[in-house]
């Protein structure tokens, strides 16, 4: 099974960027539909950004749309969130995601079959 391994968190201002890495050790991800999603302190898991295998179609939450982007090398094995304007409310742990079925639409956490550790992401004002 594929092991994901997240990189790329860290404390930022308000209005700065980051880029997020997720790193695919077995299977490549070629062979995976990929995800982001997030979790702020008490609250819930939940869909960022999501990628189909061939990298036509990509999804994104409402709040997150025109600011971040979702790419992925499958010759580098490596899932991408470029994520721009960051708000605090952005702040997060971010967890890199892959499922077996392709997406016909956003995923739900109950779709993923492998979850990264996360990487947390924190934006002050």
């Amino acid at each position: 099974q594929v092991q994901l391994v997240e990189s790329g968190g860290g404390l930022v201002q308000a209005g700065d960027s980051l880029r997020l890495s997720c790193a695919a050790r077995g299977p490549p991800i070629s062979n995976y539909a990929m995800a982001w999603f997030r979790q702020a302190p008490g609250k819930e898991r939940e869909f960022v950004a999501a990628i189909a295998w061939a990298g036509s179609r990509t999804f994104y939450r409402k709040s997150v749309e025109g600011r971040f982007t979702i790419s992925r090398d499958n010759a580098k094995n490596t899932l991408y969130l470029q994520m721009n304007s960051l708000k605090p409310e952005d702040t997060a742990v971010y967890y890199c995601a892959a499922s077996v079925s392709d997406y016909a639409v956003e995923p739900t956490y109950h779709g993923i079959n492998f979850w990264g550790i996360g990487t947390l992401v924190t934006v002050s004002l």
